[in-house]
Formats: structure tokens, C-alpha cells, sequence
């Protein structure tokens, strides 16, 4: 029951923070900025992005209430706060404010975290680490359209 409630917890916090990123994207995938931008041969269609962070919010989540379960402490928050601010000011600095180096800057610190959250608590977390890494690999993938991105226009 303990970790169901923590579950909700981490799941309303980590959609809350998706949809304040969408929001403050402003048109963000479909605007005339970015699709006129250079892109990775690589990149996913936009549909794709909803769908992923869907199921990577629900790993996430699920991930973060059984690690807060087995280690609830400050540096567990810390990371995960961490994690929330990154991922909502990316979506704004990229997409609103049209900051590409800064937000390399941003994505590639995100990826740092979560990365941190893998190696930290792998042998915690065992074999649950795989509720991390549809996050793990989906950051990795769009650092690289980022620095893509960065790079070519």
C-alpha cells in the first residue's frame, strides 16, 4: 500500500512537470522555428515523443517509489527535484526561448542525473533498474538530437 501511495505521488509530480514543460514550449515540435530547423536523420516522428515520455513517466514513477521505499533520503529528493527542474526548463529554453547551446547545457546535466540515478542505485535496485532505462536510453537518444541540432544550424 506504501509503495502505491508513493507511486501516485512521483506520477503526479512527474506528469505535473511534463505538462508545465509542454506548456511552456509554446507550439514547441510543430512551430515554424523548429521545423525549419536541421534535424537528426535519427529523429522520431513527433507522435513518438508523447508516447515515450508517457511510459517513461510511468517507469520513472514506479522506479522512484520503490527506491524512495528502500532509501528515503534527502539525496534521493535531491536528485529527483534536480531531475524535474532539468527536464521542465529544457522545454522552455529550447523551444521557447530558442537557446540551442544552452539547452546542451541543460539536456546533457539531465542525462548526468539520470545516469546517476542508474549507477547509484543499481545494486539497490537490481533487477527493477530496468523501470529507468526506457528514461536512460530516450535521454541519451534526444542529448544526441540536441547536440545534432547544436551542431548543424
Amino acid at each position: 500500500m506504501k509503495s502505491l501511495k508513493f507511486f501516485l505521488l512521483f506520477l503526479v509530480i512527474n506528469f505535473s512537470a511534463l505538462g508545465l514543460g509542454v506548456f511552456l514550449m509554446g507550439d514547441g515540435a510543430t512551430s515554424q522555428w523548429y521545423t525549419s530547423l536541421n534535424q537528426a536523420p535519427w529523429t522520431p516522428p513527433n507522435w513518438m515523443f508523447g508516447a515515450a515520455w508517457t511510459l517513461i513517466m510511468l517507469c520513472f514513477s514506479l522506479y522512484m517509489a520503490l527506491l524512495y521505499l528502500k532509501q528515503p533520503t534527502k539525496k534521493v529528493i535531491t536528485l529527483f527535484a534536480l531531475q524535474v527542474v532539468l527536464n521542465v526548463a529544457w522545454n522552455f529554453v529550447f523551444f521557447n526561448q530558442y537557446q540551442l547551446f544552452i539547452g546542451f547545457i541543460i539536456i546533457t546535466a539531465l542525462t548526468f542525473i539520470i545516469t546517476v540515478f542508474l549507477v547509484t542505485y543499481f545494486k539497490v535496485m537490481k533487477i527493477k533498474n530496468i523501470l529507468i532505462l526506457p528514461y536512460v536510453i530516450w535521454i541519451f537518444v534526444a542529448t544526441s538530437l540536441n547536440l545534432y541540432i547544436l551542431i548543424n544550424n
